[in-house]
C-alpha cells in the first residue's frame, strides 16, 4: 500500500457485473456520498457510511440479474436518478428508492450496455443499438460485431447527439442517427468507454477506452475524422480493463484517471503533461474490479477510490489517516469504538457459525431420509478465454464468487500448459491414454485457501482442433462442480486485424458449391477465432487475420456459393482446405475446390520462421551449457579464464533459465511448423515426401537458412 491511501472493506452484496456501482452526488462540498450498487441477484442496494458502518438507505427485492447501472437526470442538474438494466427492461429509481420508471424495450434479448444523457437513453444488446428519447424509439443500428459498451458525447458541449459503440472487432463505431459516421481502429477489443476528464475534455469530444488485453487510449471524436491523442500499451502484462473514472484523488487540482482491471489491479494515472498520463500508484485486490468511482464515502472531507469487485465486495482506498493525531482522550475513544466493533463482529461470527452447523446437520438428515431430494448449490463463475498476441498463447481466467478448491483441466487436443507468474496453485499431471479416449491432457490445479481467481495459459498447435474442458470445484458443501468448455479452433493462433500487406506472395484457395452465405460463414466461425457468430449483413464479407506466432496473414472473402482464402503460409491454406471439405461433407454439400500455390511464398515463410528458430536454438544451447559452466566456476573459484561469451551466459543464467521455462516445447513447435510446411508444399503437387522428413530435421539442427531453402527447392 502507498502511505497516502488505506484500504477499507465496507459491505458485500451479490456477484456484480461490469459498471453496476455509482456514487450519488454529494449534498455539499466534501460531504459523504451515498453508494448505489446492483447485483446479479437483481437487488439494488443504496447505503451510506456512518461511523464506519454501512447504513442502508433502500434495498429492492431480488429478481433478474442487473447488467448495468447508470445515473441520470435533466441536463445541467445533479444526476441523482438511478437507472438499471434488467433483461430487456430499464427501471428507474429515485435516490430514496421509489420506482418511477419501468420501460419495456422492443429488444428481443437482454441489455448488455447502457448510457443515459438527459431524456436520451442509449441501449445495446449483443449486436443491436437502440436510441430512445423520452422512451420513444428514435434510432437503430446493427453492428458488425458484438457491442461491449456505449457512450454519447456531452450534448451541452458538442451540440449534437454523437453515440460511440465499443465493438469486439477492435473498432469504435461513431454513429449519426441510424447511420455509421466512421470507424476507429483501436489496439485491442475495447471493453469500456468513458469521457476524458469526466466531461470529454475542453472540446467535449475526447473519450478514453480500455481494452480486454489491458491497453488504454484517448481519441477525439470530431465531426469528420478521429484524432488519436495518446495510447498506453500493457508492458506489465496486467489484466484487461473493466472500468474507468476521472477523479482528483491526489488533491493537485487535476483529475487523475482511475483504472480497474480484471486481475484485481487498481491504477492511478496522473497527467503530468497533457500528452500522456503517467502511472503514479497501483493497488492489488484479489478479485476483478467490476466498477470504480472516486468520491467521498467513509468520512466528510476525505476523498477515496471506491471499487466494486466481482464477488460483490465494496472496498475503499481512503485518504483518511489510519493513525489519528490527537490527545489521549481521542485515542481512548477510538480504541473503545474499535473494541465495540470487534466485539460486535465476534458475536455475529459466532452466530453465523452456529447457523451453518445447524443447517449442515439439517441437510445431512434430510439427504439420508427416504424422501431425500438432492440440493446442488449454485455458484457463479466469471470466465475469459482469450488469445494473447504477445506470446501466441491462450489465457484462461476462471473467477468464482467463493474460494476455489481445485480445477481439473482436460483436453482432447494436444496443447502445452505454460507457467503463469501470478498463479500460486499447485499443478499435478495425470497420465492419459490418447488412443481410445482422445485424452491428450489431464491436469489438476489445487488452489490455496481463499483463492477465488485462477489464471492458466495454454498454447495450441494449428491444424489440431477440439475441446478444452475445465471442471471447477469450489470450497462449498455439499461438494459440487461446474464444467466449462472452450473450443480450440483449427486456426487457433490467428487474430483479427483490419489490414494486411498485399505485396506478399500469396497462395489462394477457391471454393464453389451449392452453399448459402450463412453456411460458409458458420464454417469460417468453426475454423477461426474472433469471427462474430451472427451472419454479417450484406451479400459478401472480407475478414483479415494475422498469425500471432509467425506473423503470416490470411484474407478470407466469401459470399453465397463461393469463397476465396489467400495466405502467404501454404500450411494455413492446407488446414482450411481439409477442414472446409470435412464440414461440407458433413452437410452433404459438393464442393468444387481449386487452388493456386506460390513457390515464392514457401521461401517467404521460411525467412519469417528462421530468426525465431535461430534464437530458440541459441537459447537451448546456452541453457544446456549453464550446469557445466557453474560446475567449472565452483571448481576453479573464478571464471576469468573463460571466453567473454561464456562469462555472459553465467551472468545471465537466471534470466535464460526463466525464459526457457516460460517457453516449453517452443523449438519443437518451430520444427513442427517447418515440417508441416515441407509436407504441405508437396501435398499440393500430389507428392508424398514424409520419407524425407528425417533428412529435413538434420538440416534444421544445422540452422542454415540458405541450406534449408535449397533443400525445399531440391526435394522436388
Amino acid at each position: 500500500m502507498e502511505p497516502g491511501l488505506a484500504r477499507v472493506d465496507y459491505l458485500q452484496v451479490g456477484v456484480t457485473a461490469q459498471k453496476t456501482m455509482r456514487l450519488l452526488p454529494a449534498s455539499g462540498k466534501k460531504a459523504t456520498q451515498k453508494v448505489v450498487v446492483g447485483d446479479q441477484d437483481g437487488v439494488v442496494t443504496c447505503f451510506s457510511i456512518k461511523k464506519g458502518e454501512a447504513v442502508p438507505v433502500f434495498k429492492t427485492l431480488p429478481g433478474q440479474k442487473i447488467a448495468r447501472l447508470e445515473l441520470g437526470g435533466a441536463l445541467n442538474t445533479p444526476q441523482e436518478k438511478i437507472f438499471v438494466a434488467i433483461g430487456p427492461e430499464v427501471r428507474g429509481f429515485t435516490k430514496r428508492g421509489k420506482q418511477f420508471l419501468s420501460f419495456e424495450t422492443n429488444l428481443t434479448e437482454s441489455i448488455k450496455a447502457m448510457h443515459i444523457s438527459g431524456a436520451d437513453l442509449f441501449l445495446c444488446a449483443s449486436y443491436i443499438y437502440n436510441h430512445y428519447c423520452d422512451c420513444k424509439d428514435q434510432h437503430y443500428f446493427l453492428s458488425g460485431d458484438k457491442i461491449n459498451d456505449v457512450l454519447c458525447l456531452p450534448v451541452d458541449k458538442v451540440k449534437c447527439i454523437t453515440p460511440v459503440l465499443a465493438c469486439q472487432d477492435r473498432l469504435l463505431r461513431v454513429l449519426q442517427g441510424s447511420d455509421l459516421l466512421y470507424e476507429i481502429e483501436v489496439p485491442g477489443p475495447p471493453t469500456v468507454l468513458a469521457l476524458s476528464n469526466g466531461n470529454g475534455g475542453d472540446s467535449g469530444e475526447e473519450i478514453v477506452y480500455g481494452t480486454s488485453d489491458g491497453k488504454l487510449g484517448v481519441t477525439q471524436i470530431t465531426g469528420t475524422k478521429p484524432v488519436h491523442k495518446w495510447e498506453i500499451g500493457n508492458e506489465k502484462k496486467r489484466g484487461g480493463i473493466l472500468c474507468l473514472d476521472s477523479f482528483d484523488i491526489l488533491g493537485d487540482g487535476v483529475k487523475e484517471l482511475l483504472v480497474g482491471r480484471d486481475d484485481g489491479m487498481i491504477e492511478i494515472y496522473a497527467f503530468e503533461s497533457p500528452d500522456e498520463p503517467v502511472l503514479r500508484h497501483d493497488y492489488a485486490l484479489s478479485e476483478s474490479i467490476a466498477s470504480i468511482q472516486g468520491g467521498c464515502v467513509g468520512k466528510d472531507g476525505y476523498d477515496e477510490i471506491l471499487a466494486a469487485t466481482y464477488s460483490g465486495w465494496l472496498t475503499g482506498l481512503t485518504t483518511e489517516p489510519v493513525h489519528r493525531e490527537g490527545g489521549s482522550g481521542e485515542e481512548l475513544k477510538l480504541s473503545q469504538e474499535m473494541q465495540n466493533k470487534i466485539s460486535s463482529l465476534r458475536n455475529e461470527l459466532e452466530h453465523l457459525q452456529m447457523k451453518v452447523l445447524q443447517e449442515r446437520e439439517k441437510y445431512q438428515q434430510s439427504s439420508q431420509s427416504s424422501t431425500a431430494v438432492s440440493s446442488v448449490p449454485a455458484f457463479s463463475v466469471n470466465e475469459k478465454f482469450t488469445l494473447n498476441k504477445d506470446d501466441a498463447s491462450y489465457s484462461l481466467i476462471l473467477e468464482v464468487q467463493t474460494a476455489i478448491d481445485n480445477v481439473l483441466v482436460q483436453s482432447d487436443v494436444p496443447i502445452d500448459l505454460l507457467d503463469v507468474d501470478k498463479n500460486s496453485a499447485v499443478v499435478s499431471f495425470s497420465s492419459c491414454d490418447s488412443e481410445p479416449n482422445s485424452n491428450f491432457l489431464l491436469a489438476t490445479y489445487r488452489c490455496q485457501a481463499n483463492t477465488t481467481r485462477l489464471e492458466l495459459k495454454v498454447r495450441s498447435i494449428e491444424g489440431q482442433y477440439g475441446t478444452l474442458q475445465a471442471y471447477v470445484t469450489p470450497r462449498i458443501q455439499p461438494k459440487t462442480c461446474q464444467v466449462h468448455q472452450y473450443q480450440i479452433k483449427p486456426l487457433s493462433l490467428h487474430q483479427r486485424t483490419h489490414s494486411i500487406d498485399h505485396d506478399r506472395p500469396m497462395n489462394t484457395l477457391m471454393l464453389k458449391g451449392q452453399f448459402s452465405f450463412a453456411e460458409i460463414h458458420s464454417w469460417v466461425v468453426f475454423c477461426l477465432p474472433e469471427v462474430p457468430e451472427k451472419t454479417p449483413a450484406g451479400d459478401s464479407i472480407t475478414f483479415y487475420f494475422q498469425n500471432t506466432f509467425l506473423g503470416t496473414q490470411l484474407e478470407s472473402t466469401y459470399r453465397k456459393g463461393e469463397g476465396y482464402f489467400k495466405s502467404d503460409n501454404i500450411s494455413t491454406i492446407s488446414i482450411l482446405k481439409d477442414v472446409l471439405s470435412k464440414e461440407a461433407t458433413k452437410r452433404k454439400i459438393n464442393l468444387n475446390i481449386s487452388y493456386d500455390v506460390s513457390e515464392e511464398s514457401v521461401r517467404h515463410t521460411l525467412k519469417l520462421i528462421h530468426p525465431k528458430l535461430e534464437y530458440q536454438q541459441l537459447l537451448a544451447k546456452k541453457v544446456h551449457l549453464i550446469d557445466a559452466l557453474r560446475e567449472l566456476q565452483v571448481h576453479e573459484g573464478n571464471v576469468d579464464f573463460l571466453l567473454p561469451k561464456y562469462r555472459t551466459i553465467l551472468e545471465e543464467a537466471d534470466q535464460l533459465l526463466e525464459e526457457y521455462k516460460r517457453q516449453p516445447a517452443h523449438l519443437e513447435r518451430l520444427y513442427g511448423m517447418i515440417t508441416d510446411l515441407f509436407i504441405d508444399k508437396f501435398k499440393f503437387k500430389g507428392t508424398n515426401v514424409k520419407t524425407k522428413v528425417p533428412l529435413l530435421l538434420e538440416i534444421l539442427d544445422g540452422c542454415d537458412q540458405d541450406g534449408l531453402i535449397a533443400f525445399f527447392d531440391a526435394a522436388a
